[in-house]
């Protein structure tokens, strides 16, 4: 690969840049109207305008993705995570265009996109999974008949589906009764499909994925697990590596199931298993992430690889030269997402950003898509910035953390960093004995 065309946009955008620079390798930024003064932009070797500020109109306009990759000669393209990362049509359309697409085949980010075929695909291989449903339901009684012989509670959710959308918890007759068609109906707005089924609810949970790698010639490595249990609305806010919650045994267990996971869809590049467990540490697959996540970085500072390389090398061809025995946590990691939202409605906060000056500190990394002027509107994710620290053990890690928050300055829109403090210094956190109902019955605000 000699140029690589990144779609996408802000941290992430910036974190490709710097790999694809440590391996000579020429970049090529696309960006929105709303975008044009973004860091990421003047750090590429070229910058093409796509389109206005709406995501349907910029970022995930193919055509015009491919477009800009045809006109700057560009060899490969790089989804990042969000956006297009797991649009089947995207990586086909990239395919047919002669264009690298780093990432796994269409083929099989089409079947992880689909949940209940990517059920259908685990189970199969001998990767556990949750005891569900997932069969054609086009009534709410149906899902009700089906959900009295699970008994409650269940999990109503897309096939299609991702970031908690046309996902609900019921818990008897009449709350699935409800749930049934306004969740389709969401699922639909936002997936083009309606399809639903139903999973056995696993109570207070523990949300745990595993980093897996791949190569082109039948090598698959898992790099660890990370717990990702600190949760709103389903949405991750904290990461960290290794879980607290594992022991020696499980760890080794629910790593090997991810390996078997990737293997039983022939994958290749990088990608992530995620699982649920249960308080007795029995784990379940939930989904396979067929991208890099937003949560990479606590992966690399803890083993100390680089994932985005990884991900160049692979979709070049070459062959891993990681061994499994290679994989080691040399620290524990822990990310914090930074969001321009109301630390207590979290409700987003568009506007400019005053003083910027992030923390400077040893073992402290920031991944960042602004600095001091930057506009954030309200067109995209309101995640701004990334804060990874590392320790030689856990409570240093969590020391590190507190400390470099305090320090961290963002000045003209209200951030989350009250909220992160206040998690991080909780003593059920601090012990390591939190699920994902860790935010919601703390009620913390």
């Amino acid at each position: 690969m000699r140029k690589v065309l990144i779609a996408n946009r802000g941290e992430i955008a910036r974190r490709i840049i710097r790999s694809c620079q440590k391996q000579g390798i020429s970049t090529v930024a696309v960006y929105s109207e709303a975008d044009k003064a973004m860091p990421f932009v003047r750090e590429a070797d070229e910058a093409i305008h796509i389109g206005p500020p709406p995501v349907p109109q910029s970022y995930l306009n193919i055509d015009a993705i491919l477009a800009a990759a045809k006109e700057t000669g560009a060899d490969a393209i790089h989804p990042g995570y969000g956006l297009l990362s797991e649009n089947a049509t995207f990586a086909k359309r990239c395919r047919e265009a002669g264009l690298t697409f780093i990432g796994p085949t269409p083929e099989v980010i089409a079947d992880m996109g689909d949940k209940v075929t990517a059920r259908k695909i685990m189970r199969d291989a001998g990767v556990p999974v949750v005891p569900g449903f997932e069969g054609k339901m086009e009534t709410a009684e149906e899902a009700i008949s089906h959900a009295a012989q699970m008994g409650y509670p269940v999990m109503l959710k897309a096939s299609a589906g991702g970031g908690g959308i046309g996902m609900q918890v019921v818990h008897d007759d009449e709350e699935l009764r409800q749930a049934f068609q306004s969740a389709r109906g969401r699922a639909k707005a936002y997936f083009g499909n309606d399809t639903m089924f139903l999973e056995k609810y696993v109570e207070n949970p523990h949300h745990i994925e595993v980093q897996i790698v791949a190569d082109n010639h039948g090598n698959v490595l898992h790099l660890l697990e990370r717990e990702c249990s600190i949760q709103r609305r389903h949405q991750k806010v904290l990461e960290e590596s290794p879980s607290p919650f594992l022991d020696q045994q499980t760890r080794e267990q629910i790593c090997e199931a991810a390996v078997q996971a990737a293997k039983a869809v022939n994958y290749t590049g990088v990608g992530t298993v995620e699982f649920i467990m249960d308080d007795q540490k029995r784990f379940y697959f939930l989904e396979m992430n067929t991208r890099l996540q937003v949560e990479h970085p606590v992966t690399e500072e803890m083993t100390g690889l680089d994932l985005v390389a990884m991900q160049l090398d692979v979709a070049a061809g070459a062959v891993l030269e990681l061994k499994q025995e290679d994989v080691k946590a040399l620290r524990h990691a822990i990310e914090c997402r930074i969001y321009a939202e109301d630390p207590v409605t979290f409700l987003p906060s568009p506007g400019t950003i005053a003083d910027y000056v992030p923390p400077k500190m040893e073992h402290v990394r920031i991944d960042d898509a602004v600095e001091a002027g930057t506009q954030v509107t309200p067109f995209y994710d309101p995640m701004i910035a990334k804060l990874i620290v590392s320790g030689t053990t856990r409570a240093e890690a969590i020391a590190r953390a507190i400390e470099a928050l305090q320090q961290y300055e963002i000045s003209g829109i209200k951030t989350n960093l009250p909220f992160l403090l206040e998690v991080l210094q909780d003593e059920e956190f601090q012990q390591g004995v939190y699920t994902t109902q860790f935010i919601q019955r703390k009620r913390i605000k």
